[in-house]
């Protein structure tokens, strides 16, 4: 074949068709569990987390609702993946060969967010939110109906893997998935680029900016003990006696079991199940959706 800028944009359009196809055919889980927020600069200011909204009788002048004094950001970070291609096989018609390994570059692209957002909430018996604690944690301040500050634990200790209970049924789910830039597919394969005249190699690549982060704790529970009825009962319970400061309640509803592959047979015991072990009635048959996530232990 000989290699013209017509037979390179020829090429370049195949390779980004066969990326796009890999993007879109890629499953996801993570928006299952994180909201997408879009971003516009390097750092993103989450100090507003401290306060979930709530209506009130209006009985005299408006009452002007202050952010707290949190401290919580997200700053972006760019990420990676470039694939070299020798000029040899596009002059032997052999460049065919490229197109399923591009097909797993989109695969890769579509499924960096997930590999963010779940590394993130299995880090969170160790990583701080917006309120200094960890988002999974016995010790979250919360100020009482009378004024004092009482501590209120959204996990349960344990030595095993880890599963989640979520309410994801609000604006902001219990993670953020924040992008600055999607992912988007260039090329270095122009005669004169360095690459080419050096080492007779056609670059191509993708490149994004986003992170992620945790919004409101209040929304989620996280567990290292066993998955049974009785645990994944009183976690249900905890979750729906959550208040906001100054004691009204928040009306937490979880609707979202998250396990990895070791906690999935538990699971579906407790919530696919219409029957006990004991042949009586499973009460907490559907009571949740049931989401198995791979990369989760």
């Amino acid at each position: 074949m000989d290699i013209t800028a017509s037979t390179l944009s020829a090429l370049f359009r195949g390779f980004k068709t066969s990326f796009q196809a890999g993007f879109t055919g890629a499953p996801t889980y993570w928006d299952k569990v994180a909201t997408l927020v879009p971003s516009t600069t390097s750092i993103e200011d989450y100090g507003w987390l401290g306060d979930i909204p709530g209506m009130r009788e209006w009985v005299g002048d408006r009452v002007i609702n202050l952010l707290k004094a949190h401290t919580y950001t997200i700053a972006n970070k760019t990420y990676e993946l470039t694939q070299g291609v020798d000029r040899d096989k596009v002059e032997d018609d052999q460049f065919g060969i490229y197109s399923p390994l591009f097909q797993m570059m989109g695969d890769s692209a579509a499924k960096h967010p997930d590999e963010l957002i779940w590394a993130l909430l299995a880090a969170g018996f160790a990583t701080a939110c917006y309120d200094g604690q960890y988002f999974f944690d016995t010790d979250h301040p919360v100020v009482q109906a009378d004024g004092t500050t009482a501590s209120v634990s959204n996990m349960q200790t344990g030595a095993g893997n880890p599963w989640f209970l979520l309410d994801v049924t609000r604006p902001l789910k219990p993670l953020i998935f924040q992008q600055r830039k999607k992912p988007e597919f260039t090329a270095l394969n122009q005669p004169d680029d360095s690459n080419v005249f050096l080492r007779k190699q056609y670059l191509y690549g993708i490149d994004c900016r986003d992170n992620v982060g945790f919004g409101f704790w209040q929304m989620a529970f996280g567990s290292k003990t066993t998955l049974n009825a009785t645990n994944f009962q009183s976690a249900r319970a905890a979750m729906g006696a959550f208040k906001k400061d100054n004691g009204q309640p928040l009306a937490i509803r979880p609707n979202l079991l998250v396990v990895g592959p070791s906690n999935e047979a538990a699971a579906r015991t407790i919530v696919d199940a219409q029957l006990t072990a004991d042949g009586g009635s499973n009460i907490n048959y559907k009571a949740v959706d049931l989401l198995v996530v791979p990369y989760l232990a």
